[in-house]
This record gives structure tokens, C-alpha cells and sequence, in this order.
């Protein structure tokens, strides 16, 4: 055996960095329909502010019809 406790530590590793993971998730205090309107209202904000910003430049790319052509 060359590699010695190497399983050992990896597994650390892993349970370390998986660990700072999902304990993320849960600390928000939120229940799972608050979670998903809070998600819902961000997701809302991003769609505007991206409508917002890419609206004149929407127009001049002429992409909105490249899914007709065959």
C-alpha cells in the first residue's frame, strides 16, 4: 500500500466542501413556497432588467427569425 490513509483524507476533502454546500441552502429560514416566490420574484427582476438593457439591440441582430428559416 503506496498511498497510504489517501482514501481517508479525501473523503475530509469532500465532506468538507460538500458540507459548506448544503448547510447554505438551509440557513435562509424559509419555507419551500416563500423560497420559490422570492426565486420567482428575483428571476422576474433579472427578466425586466435584461428586456430593459437589451431592447435596442434586440431588433438590429435580426435573430428573432432565424428559428423560420429551413
Amino acid at each position: 500500500m503506496t498511498r497510504g490513509n489517501q482514501r481517508e483524507k479525501d473523503r475530509e476533502r469532500a465532506q468538507a466542501r460538500g458540507g459548506s454546500k448544503s448547510s447554505k441552502n438551509k440557513d435562509d429560514g424559509l419555507t419551500p413556497e416563500q423560497r420559490r416566490e422570492r426565486d420567482a420574484k428575483a428571476l422576474q427582476e433579472k427578466l425586466a432588467k435584461k428586456a430593459a438593457g437589451g431592447s435596442a439591440s434586440a431588433g438590429a441582430g435580426g435573430g428573432g427569425n432565424s428559428s423560420n428559416k429551413k
